[in-house]
């Protein structure tokens, strides 16, 4: 097997079946819009993960005091923080089944082994770094 530059493809399923110029440009935005909502979701991921550490602390917090959470209610604040670890643990799963959803697609995109969605990827990948990275530091 080898890379080939070719507007002539068939692309993850039969329907999705490339024969010109124009349909390869706009398969290449396509794939290039996948690759960034990829790196758009793994930069989302950590931000969760982030995000999760802090809201689910062992310690009672600003807002258990606001919910009226006792501090001497140690059973009550115990099934509060189950209940956040258990919903911020299936928002963290259902992004990462996205996030590997996504990536064997655009892996079986590239093993096509057509050049112009190879390179689709690639630059995909690039502007979805540059465009989402920069948020993972935001607070």
């Amino acid at each position: 097997m080898h890379f080939f530059f070719s507007d002539k493809v068939i692309l993850l399923f039969d329907f999705w079946d490339v024969h010109s110029a124009g349909g390869m440009v706009v398969s290449v935005f396509v794939i290039m819009l996948l690759t960034m909502l990829y790196e758009g979701i793994k930069v989302g991921k950590a931000k969760l993960i982030q995000h999760s550490q802090t809201a689910v602390a062992p310690s009672i917090s600003q807002e258990n005091l606001r919910e009226g959470v006792s501090v001497n209610s140690d059973v009550g604040s115990a099934t509060i923080s189950l209940k956040k670890r258990l919903s911020w643990h299936l928002a963290k799963t259902l992004l990462h089944m996205v996030q590997v959803f996504l990536g064997y697609l655009l892996m079986l995109a590239v093993m096509t082994y057509n050049t112009w969605i190879f390179l689709g990827v690639i630059a995909g990948s690039a502007i979805g770094y540059f465009v989402a990275y920069p948020l993972l530091c935001l607070r």
